[in-house]
């Protein structure tokens, strides 16, 4: 049922009502009978109405816009304020004549006209008596027509059927009014108080939710219960409505409820936030629209684009999946697709650029170089995908922020050590909540271009573990006919990695997948002579940790010599890491003594290097002589570079047994067997009695038995003091050797060739004893690391034997 009705009348007693009333009351009995007594005028001015149908004895307020219904109403309220109310067929009609108006209407008596600020005229009606209209006399100004009143059928009011119908009319009408909850309780009072029958049959029928159609043919019934029979069957079907819409919201009540408040909640944050100069989210998709237009993406991204935002404008900003999606548009957004820095191809001034951070490491700048000269010539070339393999501290990782400035490209590093979840390449996919991208992604959009130098750093430290193996991902970025297709599962589409330069970083080939390795252009970086450590702390470490340490040229200022002692007696390794921590410790002292006003020589001195490091911690492997038979010189590689190491062997009487000490692993003890049993077959030709190996015990041992010890290649080390051993004859002085051997004596070439060499010049040896397929490794040797040594390149154990054994017996030789 209407709800305004109810909110501007109350019960009140009929009353004459004049033009200072403030309230209009309801019909009463006496009210009624007296308004059936009314004689109707033969014509009538005919009233229109749009939306709304007048019963007889209600009370309603009529809104005039027309110019011809307010010049009605004027005229009619300045003579007998008796006018015709009829409805419209259809309401959008705005001049209706006799064919758009319904002929059966109501008799109203205008009971107030008020005029409104907007130029409207309201007037109050109240309903008569029921007529027809007979004839029409004129339209202009206004409708006028004879009318003919329309008798109600008598009807027994005292019959215990309509009675019944009366009182359901007034139970249900109040049963609707209670669970209405938009109709004001005072609307039962004013229904408990009708005293009339017809009226409240009137009453009801005005105010139901009908439309104009159905309200006129509740009118046009003549028989008051049939009048009330159809009002009782339409209020049954509002309240059957009533109820159903009741029992909807009791289901989706506590939903909606939380809908609400987290709706308002928002709705209320997004107010301050424009408030505090924030973004709507209409403002944010009209922002994405606009970046959109300015990106260089093909047509199969745009389209993509294009359906994501159209997903984004769909959903409901307050829902997990907003964010998702709104991160993964500011994903697309931010890639810079097709986007690439333009190559630098001054081959000259890259080259300066790569000697002035990088002293040596001669293969890789040469590799670099070429990549630079085929690319200016067919500018389309795939970027190759190098590996950097070599000791820590040699300037693996620091060399590509070289590379990536000679070329003119943006730099980004990806560590990749301890990585053991493949989602951290490939991303994860959105339906996750707190779903990104791979790092692969994130740092091509950190680089703001597709065709950066990304390094990837730590490669063979990848792990495996139960979310999958990193390095099997790995497989698709490093592959140049794959990769102008990686998929990343956030992103969910194909992005172009061609044009990216990937450098690799590994200390341990032996770690990375072979499939992996194959994949790369594995290029080793070894270690450094002390010359180029000296070189690199003069030109590089001393100068960065002086301006680290707020001092300048001037305030220290260390020697080539003094240099020098620091790397032989304060660092072994490879690269240069150790030698700049101690340099440091040299800088410190002196900020520490212009700091404190202390005098400090600027020049430092090998006294002051004792003083600021200490005694030196590490001495330089030293060359022992060659007065005690079976002490056989050989050459080691170590993760730190290369080192010497010294064989010896001794003899006693016993059952012929081979002892072997020193911490040696397997093949390491294999090679010590070899020797012995090559010996024991080649006795005669060594002029050696062969029953001494069964009267003598043999002890094998390598020095510093903390170090664990293993390789062939001191294979021809230990068949030489075997042979010193036994012979009682001394080896060549200032000799070194390395080189595998067989049971044939045939010698086998080995690995660490420069790392060794380097060793053996800082062990001031002369001459070198290497297997003949070990030349072309000395051979790409620089010639100034070669400068001062002899090397004897050999096949057969023979001729080993023939140089590292001379015929000179040592002291206190033993009679064997």
């Amino acid at each position: 049922m209407k709800d305004s009705f109810f909110i501007k009348f109350d019960n009140m007693a009929f009353q004459s009502i004049d033009e200072d009333s403030e309230l209009i009351p309801l019909l009463t009995p006496e009210d009624e009978e007296e308004m059936h007594n009314e004689q109707l005028p033969e014509t009538l001015p005919i009233l229109p109405l749009r939306n709304t149908v007048l019963f007889p004895g209600v009370v309603v307020p009529i809104t005039a816009g027309r110019d011809a219904s307010i010049q009605l109403i004027s005229d009619a309220n300045n003579g007998t304020k008796v006018i015709g109310v009829v409805s419209q067929k259809d309401e959008a009609t705005e001049n209706p004549g006799i064919k758009d108006i319904n002929t059966v209407g109501t008799v109203a008596r205008i009971l107030r006209v008020l005029k409104m600020p907007d130029g409207n005229t309201t007037v109050i009606i109240q309903g008569k008596k029921r007529f027809e209209i007979s004839e029409v006399l004129t339209e202009q100004p206004y409708m006028t027509a004879t009318i003919r009143e329309t008798l109600e059928q008598p009807t027994d009011q005292t019959s215990e059927e309509f009675l019944a119908i009366i009182e359901s009319i007034k139970d249900l009408a109040l049963t609707i009014i209670k669970e209405n909850p938009n109709l004001p309780s005072e609307a039962s009072f004013a229904i408990k108080n009708i005293q009339s029958n017809s009226f409240l049959i009137n009453f009801v029928s005005s105010n139901l939710n009908l439309e104009v159609h159905e309200k006129q043919e509740l009118l046009e019934i003549g028989n008051l219960q049939e009048r009330a029979l159809a009002t009782l069957k339409y209020m049954n079907v509002e309240y059957q409505k009533l109820q159903l819409q009741r029992d909807i919201q009791s289901k989706v009540r506590s939903d909606m409820d939380q809908q609400q408040r987290e709706y308002f909640l928002h709705q209320q944050m997004k107010t301050i936030q424009e408030e505090l100069g924030g973004v709507s989210y209409d403002e944010e998709v009209q922002e994405m629209q606009v970046r959109a237009k300015k990106k260089k993406w093909d047509k199969k991204v745009a389209e993509h684009f294009g359906k994501e935002l159209a997903k984004l404008q769909r959903m409901n900003p307050q829902v997990a999946e907003y964010s998702i999606q709104r991160n993964y548009l500011d994903l697309l957004l931010d890639l810079p697709w097709n986007e690439y820095s333009q190559d630098k191809f001054d081959l000259r001034r890259a080259e300066r650029i790569l000697d002035r951070d990088h002293y040596g490491l001669e293969d890789v700048k040469r590799r670099i170089i070429e990549y630079l000269a085929v690319l200016k010539l067919r500018k389309d070339m795939k970027s190759p995908i190098l590996c950097l393999y070599g000791p820590p501290g040699v300037g693996k990782t620091s060399l590509g922020k070289s590379v990536a400035e000679a070329l003119g490209r943006e730099y980004v590093r990806m560590s990749l050590g301890g990585l053991r979840d493949e989602a951290e390449i490939r991303g994860h996919r959105k339906t996750y909540i707190g779903a990104m991208p791979g790092r692969i992604v994130q740092n091509i959009k950190k680089s703001g271009t597709s065709n950066p130098v990304f390094i990837l750093d730590e490669i063979d430290k990848l792990s495996s573990a139960h979310q999958g193996d990193p390095s099997s991902a790995m497989l698709e970025v490093l592959d140049p006919e794959q990769n102008n297709e990686f998929y990343d599962n956030f992103l969910e589409m194909g992005y172009d990695l061609s044009k990216v330069m990937f450098i690799a970083t590994a200390n341990n080939l032996a770690t990375i997948q072979p499939a992996l390795r194959d994949r790369m252009e594995i290029i080793n970086v070894t270690g450094y002579t002390i010359e180029e450590k000296v070189e690199i702390g003069k030109r590089h470490l001393l100068p960065k940790q002086l301006k680290e340490h707020g001092l300048s040229r001037d305030h220290l200022k260390i020697g080539k010599r003094q240099l020098e002692k620091i790397v032989e007696g304060y660092t072994r390794e490879s690269g240069v890491r150790g030698l700049e921590k101690q340099l440091a410790k040299m800088v410190r002292y002196a900020a520490k003594s212009i700091a404190m006003e202390e005098p400090y020589e600027v020049k430092v001195n090998n006294e002051d290097v004792e003083k600021v490091l200490g005694p030196p911690r590490l001495e330089r492997d030293k060359y022992e002589n060659n007065e005690v038979a079976g002490v056989v010189t050989g050459l080691a590689w170590t993760q730190v570079g290369g080192d010497i190491l010294f064989i010896e062997s001794i003899i006693s009487k016993g059952k012929g047994t081979l002892n072997i000490t020193g911490n040696l692993g397997k093949v390491m003890k294999e090679s010590a067997a070899i020797a012995m049993q090559f010996i024991r077959s080649n006795a005669e030709t060594y002029g050696l009695d062969p029953e001494i190996f069964d009267k003598y015990n043999v002890h094998i041992h390598v020095p510093e038995g903390a170090t664990p010890k293993d390789g062939p290649s001191a294979g021809i080390a230990m068949l030489t003091s075997l042979v010193s051993l036994f012979t009682q004859k001394k080896v060549k002085k200032s000799l070194a050797m390395t080189g595998e051997i067989t049971l044939r004596g045939k010698v086998l070439p080995v690995g660490g060739i420069k790392e060794k060499i380097l060793a053996a010049k800082r062990a001031r040896i002369k001459e070198i004893i290497l297997c003949e397929d070990n030349r072309k490794d000395i051979e790409e040797i620089k010639e100034e690391y070669r400068k001062g040594l002899t090397f004897h390149y050999l096949t057969d154990m023979s001729e080993v034997i023939d140089i590292a054994i001379t015929n000179q017996k040592v002291k206190n030789a033993k009679k064997l």
